[in-house]
């Protein structure tokens, strides 16, 4: 089984790669931070350790985790965000693994993780190959605009606090440039794909 890490930056149309790998090579696609989500619910690994750091306060009126909540609290403080992001990313990692071995099992061609942390998190020690999925960053911007809603400060803010250009292209073995003719996205991922062999 090939195992594809994508990462990049906030924008750059990831799930366009992720959507065109499931439907034209029957990929199992994983998401980093919706694993994230699935392990805080009541029932997932993550929910009593993150109870314990941050308290009852975390809690919506069903409750369950209030990500909001946590974030306001977290955020202004990094000893905190190090101490629930020590708790979360470990169990995530493992929970791919399991998918991982199960997908293998089941005869499965490609997996593939997306993470915007794949290259801090050490994703490459699992993955056999590493994509950075790029766009020019005033597309991006657009796209976060008409798709999200988000003002040009908040963009400029998460711009900020992710890789550089220059480091993704460093750390991964293969770009992909998502400006938006998706013609040319796809082919540059099937030109890929047809090098592993595996279909």
């Amino acid at each position: 089984m090939k195992i594809i890490g994508i990462t990049g930056g906030v924008g750059a149309g990831k799930s366009t790669v992720l959507d065109h790998l499931k439907e034209r090579y029957d990929a199992y696609t994983v998401q980093a931070d919706l694993v994230g989500h699935e392990l805080m619910e009541p029932e997932g690994s993550c929910f009593s350790p993150v109870l314990d750091l941050l308290g009852e306060g975390i809690l919506d009126d069903r409750g369950k985790i209030d990500r909001k909540k946590v974030a306001q609290i977290v955020f202004p403080r990094p000893g905190v965000l190090a101490q629930l992001n020590g708790i979360i990313h470990p169990a995530v990692k493992k929970e791919i693994c399991r998918r991982m071995a199960e997908e293998e099992r089941a005869g499965r061609k490609i997996f593939v993780i997306e993470a915007a942390l794949l290259i801090e998190d050490h994703y490459d020690e699992i993955c056999g190959d590493l994509w950075y999925i790029c766009a020019d960053p005033r597309i991006r911007r657009q796209r976060l605009k008409d798709q999200r809603g988000y003002s040009d400060e908040k963009i400029t803010d998460i711009f900020k606090n992710q890789q550089t250009d220059q480091i993704f292209r460093k750390k991964c073995d293969y770009v992909v440039e998502n400006d938006g003719d998706l013609q040319v996205t796809y082919q540059q991922i099937d030109r890929r794909i047809g090098t592993y062999g595996v279909m």
